[in-house]
């Protein structure tokens, strides 16, 4: 009987960490407009990038023995994939409106949600996918074909990330595995778009990428990894739709962007999804070394 409560506990505490990682995600993005502006937004993807493969790596200092080959091998597809993702949802901005974009690249983390989900469970990506098209409106935009292909490339590293992230989680105590992801992104991105900003770089850009590398991807990433130790995949990528919620109340409160009666109808939706998702989503106990890795974490979390 004691073991409900604290299953309860440790979903409210996944979504809450989950909610938060959207925030910073949504406050690093708007910090980051001026930023876009000076070097473009792979640019500015890759400044990000960057910052965060080296604090991590300075900061944590990832040792080969912290490392089973399984969480090595998953830390550094993780971080393929996160620069993958991070690149291809700026350019899909870059050609797409906002809402357009945001509809096609959660479709990433719906099809996770429709594929791990189980009979009644499957309600809440379905009821946060009808909000998010409420919400966002993609109808109201110009379609790009390449921004399109983009976006849904972005919405694929996104399933992908979530699996990921899940799995690095499980196989490497606390965030050590980030220390070795956000360094791959950075060596990916750099390979990518580095060359075309080298030549715009100056030292106050330079001081701007920190500041806003801790806000994103620092911070957000490192509360998704510990979100996904207490929540399934399928409640992640449900509750993943309260981002564009935020988003637009973002937007209302900083940008006096008033929604339209449609936008409204789809937070009501998404925040049902996600309360919904919250309360049947916890995780099965983690048995063998998964085990002992989830329990490292709580120590060091």
């Amino acid at each position: 009987m004691t073991l409900a409560p604290a299953a309860d506990s440790g979903t409210r505490t996944g979504a809450g960490l989950a909610v938060a990682a959207m925030v910073c995600v949504q406050l690093g993005l708007a910090a980051s407009l001026g930023l876009i502006d000076r070097v473009g937004p792979e640019g500015a993807a890759w400044l990000r990038l960057a910052w965060a493969g080296v604090l991590l790596a300075v900061v944590i200092r990832p040792r080969p023995s912290w490392f089973t080959r399984t969480g090595l091998l998953a830390s550094v597809a993780l971080g393929v994939v996160t620069a993958t993702m991070t690149l291809l949802y700026m350019a899909a901005v870059a050609r797409l409106p906002l809402g357009t974009a945001s509809a096609l690249e959660f479709l990433g983390p719906l099809g996770v949600a429709v594929a791990r989900g189980r009979g009644r469970r499957l309600l809440w990506p379905l009821l946060a996918a009808a909000g998010v098209v409420l919400l966002t409106e993609p109808w109201h935009g110009a379609v790009d074909p390449l921004g399109v292909a983009f976006a849904l490339g972005a919405g694929a590293c996104w399933a992908g990330y979530i699996l990921l992230t899940q799995r690095v989680g499980d196989e490497v105590s606390g965030v050590r595995g980030l220390a070795v992801s956000m360094p791959v992104a950075a060596i990916v991105a750099t390979i990518a778009v580095g060359p075309s900003v080298f030549g715009r770089l100056d030292w106050d850009l330079l001081l701007v990428g920190l500041g806003l590398a801790v806000l994103l991807p620092v911070v957000p990433f490192t509360l998704e990894l510990l979100a996904l130790r207490r929540l399934d995949t399928a409640a992640f990528g449900v509750l993943m739709s309260l981002e564009p919620v935020i988003a637009l109340v973002i937007g209302l409160l900083v940008l006096h962007q008033v929604p339209g009666a449609g936008p409204v109808v789809g937070i009501a939706l998404v925040v049902a999804a996600g309360v919904g998702a919250e309360r049947s989503g916890a995780r099965a106990p983690a048995t063998g070394g998964r085990r002992e890795a989830a329990a490292g974490a709580g120590a060091e979390a």
